[in-house]
């Protein structure tokens, strides 16, 4: 009963932003251990001024993404993740924000570039921690065993994105 209760605790975050023409959009989905959704939270569209643009500068859109959309969409949440999966590198400095490891989808070509203590493997794909945190991989080592090795971490957050388009169509974006 109790490895049935903690699986049914596991729930794993999947977060994306897009740029729109109102502005940037986020989205987070929170799924239990079986990828079937718990809650959805999108944000309302955020654009930076000019003023902002100058003073922030090449800063701005990690700021925008990580601190206020990730940030206001994980502290919105009622059923919070164990694990904030991104495929946004932007995104990852939420991990500063937040008390759950952070990670990004990395494609191939970036996989042997990266050290192996920033490297986690989880599905059928590999992710980059943020390295501010390398004692986040042992976190991640242990959640390994409660994901499928054969699971697609990646369709959830292509949910999120669908998700974020069809609310923004429906113009119910709140």
């Amino acid at each position: 009963m109790t490895q049935q209760t903690n699986e049914n605790r596991f729930h794993l975050g999947f977060l994306r932003v897009a740029l729109t023409d109102q502005g940037y959009v986020g989205g987070l989905l929170v799924t239990n251990h079986l990828g079937r959704p718990l809650e959805f939270q999108c944000t309302t569209p955020v654009r930076a001024n000019r003023t902002q643009q100058i003073l922030y500068g090449p800063t701005l859109e990690p700021f925008i993404y990580a601190e206020l959309i990730g940030k206001t969409l994980f502290e919105r949440l009622g059923v919070k993740p164990q694990l904030i999966i991104v495929a946004q590198e932007n995104l990852l400095d939420l991990r500063r924000q937040v008390d759950v490891p952070v990670i990004s989808l990395i494609e191939n070509a970036g996989q042997k570039e990266l050290p192996d203590q920033l490297r986690v493997s989880l599905g059928c794909q590999t992710f980059k921690l943020h390295a501010e945190f390398g004692e986040d991989l042992e976190r991640l080592n242990a959640m390994q065993k409660r994901i499928p090795a054969e699971a697609d971490m990646l369709e959830p957050l292509e949910r999120v994105n669908d998700a974020l388009k069809e609310t923004l169509r429906a113009g119910a974006v709140a």
